[in-house]
């Protein structure tokens, strides 16, 4: 049997043979497709670009990844999906050249010592196998892939395997193997020779800034090692690792970041910090904070991406329901009063207040921050950053704020009995404060203020309410399903408070869209305790944390588990998600 030529016409000819197109739309293209478009275009993206309806299935446009689809499916081989997060990209392209890759629209996706997979966008043509069998001198497997994307990562980890290898030429040679101690170390890392402007860096971190941005990264990790540099994403919460870049390369990447930010490029002993700006692929500009630290092996560093999208989110984006929406929103637009949030570092706080000032921030209005470090710039805010080298602190900022005739203050966080008492006056003076506190649970920031310093009347006298928060993983709705609820999993999330629990709750195996994981971004479960009338006789000098808490809860408060069984209930996330972050309490 002659083989198959993957064709324009015998792709044509296949589709009509199975009532998937036309045939006078068949002829139409055949007749109306240009000699360039030909030898530019795959077959298959020719046919995707016109976006037409399965004759058979008219609900199904045969888009590129149908079509795709469609030639694994005539071809017997796999379909294969770019993920890459999961490939080693310096071992794929060290396979074969550029141009030998291109030539024939292949690139290897997975290197292994027993065997080596590679995709492909013609299912038929295999001139190029026996010549890489010969080199790798291991079976070889096939599988097909999108011939738009393979195009386009083929270009992409290319480029960044050939600045890695231009960067690598001009550094001075590998590292010594007999460095005894951490003062060798960074002596070593002193005498790098590779230029951070050099051309090869420079391409090297728009890269990685880059590829940060399109996988949804909000930090970007860059950990010198003895023998490399690693690089991981935080993506959801979750960490990555997605390269690891030659030792001899690292500090001139670190180098470029740190000119970028701002820095002082000669120290590497003490810990600093610095903001960068830039686009994202879009033209979107986004901001990153750069904080660097020494370590054993030189300096690491970490770009928190501040996403631009978080000053023009509702509420309910956020994960706030209905009802603490409203009582959220009776919070703030007090005249006057502290309103805390609570929670550890990454749950979401910094959202929460930024949210909530834009709203507030109207022209009439008179918005005031005081931050360690300032977390996004937002002209409708006058900002302050605390500077401990010139005595610039919390409690001294507000202290400025004060005389600055502020409308509504918010303070970066609440550290010492200080900081608390000027937030405390200010409150007293007649205006609305807003500020974040380290604990565990929302009833749990009394106790903290008590313990700093603060006697009970003057909380009674201020303090509007308490929100704790945490960030769950959203299941991804591409992929999720419902399945039975097992009642012991409900009465382990939500025990010992009793609400019936549903009949069914979602669940998701992963798909392409989240990458096998079943989640795509996170939302917030909070736990809302305004102090009300009936709860401030309980916040005296013998306050009792576990007798208030149950008040707070008899007066309405939703415990953090509980707010998390309404995300599950709603098909929002997964139990084992939320008792991650707010395990049940067994105290009440």
């Amino acid at each position: 049997m002659t083989k198959p030529a993957c064709t324009l016409d015998w792709i044509l000819e296949q589709l009509v043979s199975q009532d998937i197109v036309e045939q006078d739309k068949a002829q139409m293209i055949s007749s109306l497709v240009s000699d360039g478009d030909r030898k530019s275009l795959h077959p298959l993206e020719i046919v995707a670009n016109r976006q037409w309806n399965n004759k058979s299935m008219p609900e199904q446009v045969l888009t590129l990844d149908v079509m795709t689809d469609w030639l694994a499916e005539q071809s017997g081989l796999l379909r294969y999906y770019f993920d890459p997060l999961k490939m080693d990209v310096a071992s794929c392209t060290s396979l074969m050249s550029y141009a030998y890759a291109s030539r024939f629209n292949i690139l290897a996706v997975k290197v292994t010592p027993s065997e080596v997979e590679i995709a492909v966008t013609d299912p038929f043509d295999f001139e190029w196998m026996s010549e890489i069998e010969r080199i790798v001198n291991r079976p070889i497997t096939t599988v097909l892939a999108n011939p738009s994307q393979l195009k386009s990562y083929l270009i992409e980890f290319y480029s960044v395997s050939k600045a890695m290898d231009g960067a690598g030429n001009k550094s001075n040679g590998q590292l010594p193997g007999n460095i005894q101690n951490l003062e060798q170390l960074v002596e070593l890392g002193k005498a790098g020779k590779v230029d951070a402007e050099d051309q090869h860096v420079v391409s090297i971190v728009d890269w990685l800034m880059q590829y940060a941005f399109s996988q949804r990264a909000s930090d970007i990790h860059i950990e010198p090692r003895r023998d490399y540099g690693k690089v991981r994403f935080r993506i959801d919460g979750i960490m990555h690792q997605v390269y690891e870049i030659p030792a001899t390369i690292t500090p001139a990447v670190v180098s470029r970041i740190k000119i970028m930010g701002r820095l002082d490029v000669a120290e590497k002993r003490k810990p600093q910090d610095g903001r960068i700006k830039t686009l994202s692929p879009g033209g979107v500009e986004i901001e990153l904070r750069l904080s660097s630290m020494p370590t054993a092996f030189g300096e690491k560093l970490v770009l928190r991406i501040f996403d631009p999208e978080v000053l023009v989110k509702n509420f309910s984006a956020l994960g706030l329901e209905k009802t603490e929406s409203e009582i959220w929103n009776n919070m703030i637009s007090r005249p006057f009063g502290i309103i805390l949030v609570t929670g550890p570092t990454g749950s979401g706080k910094t959202t929460t207040l930024y949210t909530s000032l834009k709203q507030l921030a109207r022209p009439e209005v008179n918005v005031c921050t005081i931050e360690d470090p300032i977390e996004l710039v937002e002209p409708s805010f006058n900002q302050m950053q605390v500077q401990h080298n010139i005595g610039l602190d919390f409690a001294s900022g507000v202290k400025t704020l004060l005389r600055q005739d502020p409308d509504i203050i918010m303070v970066g966080e609440i550290r010492d009995r200080e900081t608390a008492e000027m937030a405390v006056q200010a409150a007293l003076t007649g205006h609305l404060v807003l500020s974040t506190l380290h604990t565990n649970d929302a009833p749990s920031a009394i106790a903290r203020l008590i313990e700093v310093g603060i006697p009970s009347y003057l909380i009674n006298a201020t303090l509007i309410g308490v929100v704790a928060q945490r960030l769950v993983r959203k299941l991804c709705s591409h992929c999720k399903q419902e399945v039975d609820l097992d009642p012991l999993d409900w009465q382990a999330l939500i025990k010992p408070w009793t609400t019936s629990p549903p009949e069914r709750i979602s669940h998701s195996e992963g798909c392409l869209e989240c990458r096998q994981t079943g989640f795509v971004g996170r939302i917030g479960i909070y736990e809302m305790m305004p102090i009300t009338d009936s709860i401030k006789p309980e916040i005296n000098d013998n306050f009792d944390l576990v007798k208030f808490r149950k008040a707070a809860v008899r007066q309405g408060m939703k415990p953090l588990n509980l707010a998390g069984a309404q995300k599950v209930a709603r098909g929002l996330t997964t139990i084992e998600e939320v008792l991650k972050v707010a395990p049940p309490r067994y105290d009440m």
